[in-house]
Protein backbone atom coordinates (compact mmCIF):
# COMPACT_ATOMS: atom_id res chain seq x y z
CA UNK A 1 0.00 0.00 0.00
CA UNK A 2 1.45 3.35 -1.01
CA UNK A 3 0.22 6.86 -0.44
CA UNK A 4 0.98 10.41 -1.53
CA UNK A 5 3.59 11.82 -2.04
CA UNK A 6 5.37 8.55 -2.82
CA UNK A 7 3.05 6.58 -5.09
CA UNK A 8 3.98 8.50 -8.23
CA UNK A 9 7.70 8.05 -7.42
CA UNK A 10 7.65 4.23 -7.43
CA UNK A 11 7.76 3.79 -11.25
CA UNK A 12 10.85 6.04 -11.39
CA UNK A 13 12.51 4.03 -8.60
CA UNK A 14 11.65 0.78 -10.38
CA UNK A 15 13.14 2.10 -13.65
CA UNK A 16 16.26 3.19 -11.78
CA UNK A 17 16.72 -0.29 -10.32
CA UNK A 18 16.17 -1.92 -13.74
CA UNK A 19 18.70 0.47 -15.30
CA UNK A 20 21.55 -1.08 -13.31
CA UNK A 21 22.62 -4.33 -15.05
CA UNK A 22 23.57 -6.24 -11.86
CA UNK A 23 20.23 -5.32 -10.28
CA UNK A 24 18.26 -6.13 -13.43
CA UNK A 25 19.89 -9.56 -13.50
CA UNK A 26 18.49 -10.36 -10.04
CA UNK A 27 14.95 -9.43 -11.20
CA UNK A 28 14.25 -7.10 -8.28
CA UNK A 29 10.69 -5.80 -8.07
CA UNK A 30 9.02 -3.33 -5.73
CA UNK A 31 6.49 -5.14 -3.53
CA UNK A 32 5.24 -2.01 -1.76
CA UNK A 33 6.00 1.17 0.13
CA UNK A 34 3.84 2.46 2.98
CA UNK A 35 5.70 5.74 3.49
CA UNK A 36 8.03 4.20 6.07
CA UNK A 37 8.92 0.70 4.89
CA UNK A 38 9.97 -0.36 1.39
CA UNK A 39 9.61 -4.00 0.39
CA UNK A 40 11.54 -5.50 -2.52
CA UNK A 41 11.18 -8.99 -3.95
CA UNK A 42 13.52 -11.14 -6.02
CA UNK A 43 13.05 -14.72 -7.20
CA UNK A 44 15.26 -17.43 -5.73
CA UNK A 45 16.01 -18.91 -9.17
CA UNK A 46 17.87 -15.69 -10.14
CA UNK A 47 19.68 -15.43 -6.78
CA UNK A 48 20.59 -19.01 -5.93
CA UNK A 49 23.97 -20.28 -4.77
CA UNK A 50 25.65 -23.67 -5.18
CA UNK A 51 23.75 -25.04 -2.15
CA UNK A 52 20.31 -24.26 -3.56
CA UNK A 53 19.61 -21.41 -1.17
CA UNK A 54 19.72 -17.62 -1.55
CA UNK A 55 23.15 -16.25 -2.47
CA UNK A 56 24.56 -14.12 0.37
CA UNK A 57 25.53 -11.35 -2.02
CA UNK A 58 21.95 -11.17 -3.27
CA UNK A 59 20.62 -10.91 0.29
CA UNK A 60 23.04 -8.06 1.05
CA UNK A 61 22.29 -6.35 -2.27
CA UNK A 62 18.53 -6.56 -1.87
CA UNK A 63 18.66 -5.09 1.65
CA UNK A 64 21.02 -2.32 0.46
CA UNK A 65 18.74 -1.50 -2.46
CA UNK A 66 15.67 -1.42 -0.22
CA UNK A 67 17.32 0.91 2.29
CA UNK A 68 18.72 3.11 -0.50
CA UNK A 69 15.23 3.25 -1.99
CA UNK A 70 13.70 4.43 1.30
CA UNK A 71 16.17 7.32 1.52
CA UNK A 72 15.69 8.20 -2.15
CA UNK A 73 11.89 8.18 -1.86
CA UNK A 74 11.99 10.31 1.30
CA UNK A 75 14.26 12.89 -0.36
CA UNK A 76 12.14 13.01 -3.52
CA UNK A 77 8.93 13.10 -1.49
CA UNK A 78 10.27 16.23 0.23
CA UNK A 79 10.70 17.88 -3.19
CA UNK A 80 14.49 17.58 -3.34
CA UNK A 81 16.88 15.70 -5.59
CA UNK A 82 20.02 14.11 -4.15
CA UNK A 83 22.66 11.54 -4.84
CA UNK A 84 22.30 8.87 -2.15
CA UNK A 85 25.18 6.57 -1.22
CA UNK A 86 25.65 3.81 1.29
CA UNK A 87 28.50 4.89 3.60
CA UNK A 88 28.91 1.69 5.57
CA UNK A 89 26.88 -1.37 6.41
CA UNK A 90 26.80 -4.44 8.58
CA UNK A 91 25.12 -7.64 7.41
CA UNK A 92 24.35 -10.65 9.56
CA UNK A 93 23.52 -13.95 7.85
CA UNK A 94 21.39 -15.93 10.26
CA UNK A 95 19.89 -18.86 8.34
CA UNK A 96 19.71 -20.21 4.79
CA UNK A 97 16.73 -19.10 2.72
CA UNK A 98 15.32 -21.71 0.32
CA UNK A 99 12.56 -19.49 -1.07
CA UNK A 100 12.09 -16.23 -2.89
CA UNK A 101 13.71 -13.18 -1.34
CA UNK A 102 11.78 -10.30 0.23
CA UNK A 103 13.73 -7.47 1.82
CA UNK A 104 12.06 -4.89 4.00
CA UNK A 105 13.86 -1.66 4.94
CA UNK A 106 13.01 1.31 7.15
CA UNK A 107 14.67 4.02 9.21
CA UNK A 108 16.57 2.79 12.24
CA UNK A 109 14.61 3.43 15.47
CA UNK A 110 16.90 6.29 16.46
CA UNK A 111 16.69 8.02 13.06
CA UNK A 112 14.71 11.22 12.51
CA UNK A 113 13.48 11.92 8.96
CA UNK A 114 12.53 15.50 9.79
CA UNK A 115 16.06 16.28 11.02
CA UNK A 116 17.64 14.45 8.07
CA UNK A 117 15.59 16.35 5.49
CA UNK A 118 16.08 19.70 7.26
CA UNK A 119 19.84 19.14 7.33
CA UNK A 120 19.86 18.15 3.67
CA UNK A 121 17.90 21.28 2.73
CA UNK A 122 20.09 23.57 4.87
CA UNK A 123 23.58 22.12 4.41
CA UNK A 124 23.24 20.22 1.15
CA UNK A 125 24.23 16.92 2.72
CA UNK A 126 22.92 14.70 5.46
CA UNK A 127 23.21 11.17 6.78
CA UNK A 128 20.85 8.71 8.34
CA UNK A 129 20.72 5.09 9.46
CA UNK A 130 18.45 2.37 8.17
CA UNK A 131 17.75 -1.23 9.04
CA UNK A 132 16.55 -4.04 6.81
CA UNK A 133 15.80 -7.72 6.98
CA UNK A 134 15.04 -10.68 4.78
CA UNK A 135 12.54 -12.91 6.54
CA UNK A 136 12.30 -16.67 6.39
CA UNK A 137 8.95 -18.11 5.21
CA UNK A 138 8.55 -19.99 8.50
CA UNK A 139 9.39 -16.93 10.63
CA UNK A 140 12.62 -15.43 11.85
CA UNK A 141 15.26 -13.80 9.68
CA UNK A 142 17.58 -15.11 7.00
CA UNK A 143 19.64 -11.91 7.20
CA UNK A 144 19.63 -8.50 8.87
CA UNK A 145 21.26 -5.26 7.86
CA UNK A 146 22.14 -1.90 9.40
CA UNK A 147 23.71 0.90 7.39
CA UNK A 148 24.48 4.59 7.25
CA UNK A 149 23.49 6.43 4.10
CA UNK A 150 24.58 9.87 3.03
CA UNK A 151 22.74 12.17 0.65
CA UNK A 152 24.22 15.07 -1.32
CA UNK A 153 21.59 17.49 -2.58
CA UNK A 154 21.65 18.33 -6.29
CA UNK A 155 20.96 21.86 -7.46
Amino acid sequence: MTHFPYEHLLPHLDAHYRGMPPVAATQVSIAGFDGDRLRLDAPLDRNVNDKGCAFGGSLASLMTLAAWGVVTLRVQGAGMQADVFVADSQVRYLAPLYGDLRAEAEAAPESDWHAFLATLAERGRARTELVARVALPEGGDAATFRARFVAFRKG
